[in-house]
């Protein structure tokens, strides 16, 4: 039940406390939460851009309707997809395989090709779709693993991913912005904190066959 009443406790944080930040071990709880969430194929087309500096929190907090949240949390954290999903990227995520595990060559080449075979047929905007997905994958996890360790987070959409692309120059990691993920510690006046979450009941939400 721990991790039930870790969801119970979280909520979209309206108001970050400025003065309180997350710790080193904290953040590197984060990265590595958001590097072993599953992906389809286990590709990982993603790369997290972690922002701590209030001047380019300010640029990106202008970029995203003025949402005080963006401004005032510990880090921001940006996922981003990968622009370049192309035979080198399967490619080298086989190579890692290999690397890994050590297997052969001769068991993973079938299934490689045909992925390669697959990714080549499908236009650009349809591999973007499928990558954007996987970021949905990576938010969930990490505001999962953000309530479990008690820091505050608030996923959010409404914000203009070309001008955080402009901000953070992510055309030369090959990266585009997709979610913003500000996290922290709630401010003392959030109001939103002492409200009570609103859910449909489970049992109109979970069909059992």
């Amino acid at each position: 039940m721990k991790s039930v009443h870790a969801l119970k406790w979280r909520y979209a944080a309206k108001k970050f406390d400025p003065d309180k930040l997350l710790s080193s071990e904290k953040l590197d709880v984060l990265k590595r939460a958001f590097n072993l969430t599953a992906t389809s194929y286990g590709l990982q087309p993603l790369k997290l851009i972690v922002v701590q500096n209030k001047e380019v929190q300010h640029e990106l907090m202008k970029a995203s309707y003025n949402q005080k949240q963006i401004g005032t949390a510990s880090h921001v954290l940006v996922i981003c997809i990968e622009t370049a999903i192309n035979k080198e990227f399967i490619h080298n995520y086989f190579r890692n395989v290999q690397e890994v595990r050590n297997t052969p060559d001769e068991i993973l080449h079938p299934f490689r090709d045909s992925l390669i075979g697959d990714f080549e047929q499908k236009p650009v905007d349809e591999i973007k779709v499928w990558a954007t997905h996987q970021a949905y994958l990576v938010l969930g996890t990490l505001l999962t693993v953000c309530a479990v360790e008690e820091i505050d987070s608030c996923p959010m959409e409404g914000f203009e991913p070309q001008k955080y692309n402009e901000i953070l120059n992510l055309q030369q990691y090959g990266l585009e912005a997709v979610l913003a993920l500000p996290v922290g510690y709630r401010a003392e006046d959030d109001f939103f904190a002492s409200l009570k979450k609103v859910r449909r009941p489970v049992e109109e939400t979970v069909i059992e066959l």
